[in-house]
C-alpha cells in the first residue's frame, strides 16, 4: 500500500522537447515527451494547409477569423502505453492536440483536434468532450490580439478622463511615453454564460505596477467580435460607481468628485522594487555570497531526454502548455507506483469591496499557466549546479517559441538527516552512531501568471517518498484602498489594499501500486478503554481502529467542486483525463468539465484502476511584509506519496552515503572505527562561472 499524506499544500510539473535524431532506439519514456519544435511546426504547417479549416495567422487581422491557438502533445491512451511499456507491444501513435478558434462563421466556436501521426501529420479528427458538448466561443482564453484591441478600446474610451487621471496620478493614457497608465484584467468575465465583459484595474506603469492602482476600475464589454461595438458599461472610482465615462468626467469638471491624489513615485527606492534599502540591525554581511549547493564528485542523477533517474527512482516528465508539469510511468526499484501525477488547476478566490476585487476568481489553467514558464536564474531560482532545460510552446503564436531554462533538475541537501541514531551507553560514551545524509532530487519549474509566481517542485527521496510542493511568491493581487475595503484585507501601503484570498491547487494522482487494480482505504485512530492484562483492576488507554471520514466544505458552486474535497478517489476513465479545462475561467457557470460528475456515478472503487484527486492550498491574508513580494517561507504547501508496508525495509539502505562510527575500546571511546562508502572528504565546492541571465523567449 502507498499512503497519500496531505499536509494542507500545493504543486506542479514540466517538460522538454524530445531529443534529436540518434542511432540508438528512443527511450520508452519518449512516448510522453513534449512535442519538439519540428513537430510543432509540422502540425501547424499541416493544419494551415487544410482549405476546409480556413486558418489565418494568429497575430494581426480581425478577431472574427479562424486561427490556431494551441498545439501540444496528446498523450497516448493508458492501455496502449502500458501494452508498449510492459509487454513490448506496438509503439503508440504519436499525436498532437490542437485547439482552433473558429471565429469567422455565423456561429463561432472552439474545436479541439487530434493531429497525426507525428512527425509527419497527414490527418486529423475532432476531439470531443464527455457528453458531446461543444466549446462556446465566449469561453475561449484571451489572446494577444484581443489584449491589443482591448488596450486600444480602453485608451479611446478614457480620453474624456485624461484631465482627471493626470491631476490625480500624474500619469495618463493619451500620448504618453514614460508616464503611462496600464491595466490588469479580472476574470471571470461577467456573471453568466455567454458574457465577455471584464473589469479592468487601472494602474500606473512603474516597476511593480501591480501595487500601483490609480483608484479607477472600468467594466468593458468586449463580447462582440467587432471591436467597434465594444463599450464601457460601468466605472468605479475611489469607492463610487458611475454609469458612464461622461458621468465621471462631468463630476470631476464640476468639482464634486473627491479626488484620490497619489504621491509622485520616487526615482529610486520605489516600494514595489527589489532595490535594497535599509540595513539589518546585526550588521552581519549580506554583500558576500552565502552558502551554496555543490556536487563535489559529479551528478548522482541521470537525465536522458525526458527520462529522469535517481537512486531507485525512474520517471518520464513533460511540461504541458495548458496546465504545467506532468509525470508519467513513475517507478521505484523498477516497479511502477504511479502512471500519472499532474497538476490540474490552480485557483485563487478573492474578496473585496471594489468590483474588480469581489469579481476575482482566477483559474490559472485558463491563462495557460504551463506556458508561463519563463527563464530560471542560475544561483537564485535553482542552484548553480542544476541542469537547465528549455521548453517549446506553440500557444497564441505563429510558430514554436523557445523558453530557455524553463525547467531545472538538481540534488538538494535537506539540511536534516534522512535518518540517524546515537546509541547511548549511559556511561559517558556510546555503542555506535549512524546517520544518512538527507538529500532529494528536485524537478522544478515556475509559472508567472501575471502578478503571481508559483514555484512548482517534485522531490524524490531515497526512501521511496515523493513530495509534490509549490511555493507562492511574486506580487499580491491588490486593489485601491478605501476604508470600506478593510473588511476584506489589510492596508499594506498608503493607497493599497492587500485583498484576502485562498489558493487552491488540484492534482491528479493515478496510482498503480503493484498493478492497475487498486483499492482505497483510510485509517482512523480512536481511543479504547481496556482492562490491563498484567495488573488486575487497572485500565489502559490505547489507540486502535480503522475507518473512514471525510470533510466537504460548503459554499462552492458545482462547476468548481474539485477544490471542495481534500481527497476524492474515482475509477479512472479515458474520457475523464482532467478535472478542469482552459475554458473554465471564462465560462465557470456552465463548464465543459464538472468534477462532481466524476464522483456521483456510484462506481465501485475496490480492486479497480483508481485516480486520487488531491486538493491542497492555503488562505493568504496579505500584510505589509508582502511588499514588495510575497516571500516563500510560510507560503509553501504540498503533499506526499509514502510507501506503507510496500517494502520489507527502508529502501534507502541501498544508499552508499551513510556514516557509521563505532568505538574500538568501549567505554573509553578513545579509538574509533569510522565506516564510509564515499570519499573521506567532499573536496572543493566552488562554481567559477559569473551570474548570467537572458530572460527572452522567442519564436524559433
Amino acid at each position: 500500500m502507498w499512503l497519500l499524506g496531505l499536509p494542507w499544500a500545493l504543486a506542479l510539473l514540466v517538460t522538454v522537447a524530445s531529443s534529436g535524431p540518434s542511432a540508438d532506439p528512443p527511450d520508452p519514456a519518449s512516448i510522453f515527451a513534449d512535442l519538439s519544435p519540428e513537430e510543432l511546426r509540422a502540425v501547424r504547417t499541416f493544419l494551415m494547409g487544410q482549405p476546409e479549416l480556413g486558418l489565418s495567422p494568429s497575430q494581426g487581422g480581425p478577431l472574427a477569423k479562424n486561427s490556431l491557438f494551441l498545439v501540444e502533445l496528446l498523450p497516448p491512451k493508458k492501455r496502449s502505453a502500458l501494452r508498449f511499456l510492459e509487454h513490448g507491444g506496438a509503439r503508440p501513435r504519436r499525436e498532437a492536440r490542437a485547439i482552433i478558434f473558429f471565429g469567422a462563421q455565423a456561429e463561432p466556436n472552439v474545436t479541439e483536434l487530434a493531429v497525426g501521426p507525428l512527425p509527419h501529420p497527414s490527418s486529423y479528427r475532432v476531439l470531443g468532450f464527455k457528453g458531446g458538448r461543444a466549446v462556446p466561443f465566449s469561453a475561449r482564453p484571451m489572446t494577444r490580439l484581443e489584449y491589443e484591441l482591448l488596450h486600444e478600446a480602453l485608451v479611446a474610451a478614457m480620453a474624456p478622463l485624461e484631465p482627471l487621471l493626470r491631476e490625480a496620478t500624474g500619469f495618463g493614457f493619451q500620448n504618453c511615453s514614460e508616464r503611462c497608465l496600464t491595466f490588469s484584467d479580472i476574470a471571470p468575465r461577467g456573471l453568466g454564460p455567454g458574457e465577455r465583459r471584464t473589469w479592468l484595474v487601472i494602474q500606473r506603469f512603474v516597476e511593480g505596477y501591480f501595487l500601483h492602482p490609480a483608484g479607477l476600475e472600468v467594466l468593458l464589454d468586449h463580447r462582440d467580435p467587432d471591436p467597434r461595438r465594444w463599450a464601457v458599461r460601468q466605472l468605479w472610482y475611489n469607492g463610487r460607481y458611475f454609469g458612464s465615462v461622461r458621468e465621471l468626467a462631468e463630476s470631476h469638471a464640476q468639482g464634486t468628485l473627491p479626488l484620490a491624489r497619489l504621491p509622485e513615485p520616487p526615482a529610486r527606492h520605489l516600494f514595489s522594487s527589489y532595490e535594497p534599502r535599509g540595513r539589518f540591525a546585526s550588521g552581519t554581511p549580506t554583500e558576500v555570497h552565502g552558502a551554496k549547493v555543490c556536487e563535489p564528485q559529479g551528478r548522482r542523477y541521470r537525465l536522458r531526454g525526458n527520462r529522469l533517474e535517481y537512486g531507485g527512482w525512474s520517471l518520464a516528465f513533460r511540461l504541458r502548455s495548458s496546465a504545467g508539469l506532468q509525470l508519467f510511468d513513475v517507478r521505484f526499484g523498477g516497479e511502477r507506483v504511479a502512471y500519472e501525477l499532474s497538476v490540474q488547476e490552480a485557483i485563487a478566490f478573492y474578496g473585496g469591496h471594489s468590483p474588480a476585487a469581489m469579481q476575482t476568481k482566477y483559474m490559472d489553467a485558463g491563462w495557460a499557466m504551463g506556458a508561463s514558464s519563463y527563464e530560471l536564474a542560475r544561483g537564485v531560482d535553482c542552484p548553480e549546479t542544476a541542469t537547465f532545460l528549455d521548453a517549446h510552446h506553440l500557444l497564441d503564436a505563429d510558430g514554436p517559441v523557445r523558453f530557455p531554462h524553463a525547467l531545472c533538475v538538481f540534488e538538494l541537501p535537506m539540511g536534516v538527516p534522512l535518518r540517524r541514531h546515537f546509541d547511548n551507553d549511559f556511561q559517558g560514551g556510546f555503542h555506535f552512531y549512524a546517520g544518512l545524509e538527507g538529500r532529494a532530487l528536485v524537478l522544478r519549474t515556475t509559472s508567472t501568471v501575471y502578478n503571481y509566481d508559483y514555484i512548482w517542485d517534485f522531490l524524490l527521496y531515497p526512501n521511496g517518498v515523493l513530495e509534490a510542493k509549490v511555493h507562492a511568491t511574486g506580487y499580491i493581487h491588490a486593489t485601491f484602498y478605501t476604508p470600506e475595503g478593510r473588511r476584506y484585507g489589510s492596508r499594506v501601503h498608503s493607497h493599497l489594499l492587500g485583498n484576502i484570498h485562498t489558493h487552491l491547487v488540484h492534482y491528479k494522482v493515478d496510482l498503480d501500486v503493484a498493478g492497475s487494480g487498486n483499492s482505497f482505504e483510510t485509517m482512523d485512530i480512536r481511543f479504547e478503554n481496556i482492562s490491563n492484562p498484567w495488573s488486575a483492576g487497572a485500565r489502559v488507554w490505547g489507540d486502535q481502529g480503522r475507518g473512514g471520514t471525510g470533510t466537504i466544505p460548503p459554499g462552492l458552486t458545482p462547476p468548481l467542486t474539485c477544490p471542495r474535497y481534500h481527497l476524492a478517489v474515482t475509477r479512472r476513465h479515458e474520457n475523464e483525463p482532467s478535472s478542469s479545462t482552459i475554458y473554465t475561467q471564462n465560462d465557470p457557470w456552465d463548464p465543459l468539465v464538472t468534477f462532481e460528475n466524476f464522483i456521483r456515478d456510484n462506481e465501485t472503487i475496490e480492486d479497480q484502476d483508481l485516480v486520487a484527486w488531491v486538493t491542497v492550498g492555503f488562505l493568504h491574508v496579505p500584510h505589509a511584509e508582502d511588499i514588495p513580494n510575497t516571500a516563500t517561507p510560510g507560503n509553501a504547501v504540498g503533499f506526499f506519496l509514502r510507501p506503507f508496508n510496500f517494502f520489507n525495509e527502508d529502501p534507502s539502505v541501498a544508499s552508499r552515503a551513510p556514516v557509521i562510527v563505532r568505538p574500538l575500546d568501549p567505554p573509553t571511546c578513545s579509538r574509533l572505527e569510522i565506516q564510509r562508502w564515499t570519499p573521506p572528504s567532499p573536496g572543493a565546492c566552488v562554481h567559477p562561472e559569473p551570474f548570467t541571465y537572458n530572460g527572452t523567449y522567442r519564436q524559433v
